[in-house]
């Protein structure tokens, strides 16, 4: 399997889907791949896709159109410099190593003690995902209300797939998969604060991948956790490198 197209294909068909349910503007052909105007957040409203430079300055008129942020989302596939998107006004956000593993090959981390996984099956248990999720990822409640309104529309059966993770009955994490380009891409995997430190988020990554139907797990991690998913077997096949243009004013 090639791996390094597995990553970024899993990660493209989930941003699309997302942004498809927000409402956003789609764009799928040979010149770009887009879901631009259906999310607040810069990250959701994704290039993903491109191979002609003058799809550029198109994905920033319709970010402008919108009022929202946006971000490219550059991998080994993507056919625009970074130097184009600089000279077009996006700005460099940081980079997300892009990891996979073979599921039978995962390592199992230590034993939290009293920690238990349930799946998210209808929209009470979503609420309290979002909940969650609020509590420590991304930008917080403004992210979590918009991810959980579009999982409400996309449904609680595969492709998605989502988690929470309790500690002695209290919810303290979260976590998706989703199920595209033949593998289980792992995503918002997220510790509240007061219960970090502790191997919550390796043992719930483990605990997920445990239950799905895949040879192959793939994520795009951010820097802090790394670490975390090297311990369970991941290993880094790409970078994946954000370009970010925000409305000002």
């Amino acid at each position: 399997m090639d791996l390094v197209r597995a990553i970024e294909d899993n990660a493209a068909e989930l941003l699309m889907a997302m942004g498809a349910a927000g409402g956003g503007e789609q764009r799928s052909d040979a010149a770009a791949r887009w879901t631009i105007g259906g999310s607040p957040i810069d990250y959701h409203n994704a290039v993903v896709a491109a191979s002609e430079a003058g799809v550029v300055a198109e994905s920033l008129a319709l970010l402008k159109k919108h009022g929202v942020p946006g971000n490219w989302h550059v991998g080994p596939s993507m056919q625009i410099s970074g130097a184009d998107l600089t000279a077009a006004g996006f700005v460099p956000a940081g980079s997300e190593p892009g990891m996979a593993v073979r599921i039978p090959e995962l390592v199992a981390p230590p034993v939290v003690p009293g920690l238990s996984l349930t799946r998210v099956e209808d929209d009470e248990a979503l609420a309290v995902w979002e909940a969650t999720l609020g509590r420590g990822f991304g930008e917080g409640e403004k992210e979590a209300r918009w991810v959980a309104s579009v999982y409400r529309k996309l449904g609680y059966g595969d492709p998605w797939q989502h988690y929470l993770g309790w500690l002695d009955g209290v919810p303290v994490a979260t976590a998706t998969v989703f199920l595209g380009a033949g593998v289980a891409g792992v995503y918002f995997v997220m510790t509240v604060p007061e219960a970090r430190r502790r191997g919550v988020g390796a043992a719930i990554t483990y605990g997920v991948l445990r239950e799905v139907d895949a040879e192959y797990a793939v994520l795009e991690s951010s820097p802090a956790g790394r670490s975390v998913y090297e311990q369970l077997g991941f290993r880094e096949y790409c970078t994946i490198e954000l370009y970010e243009w925000a409305p000002t004013g």
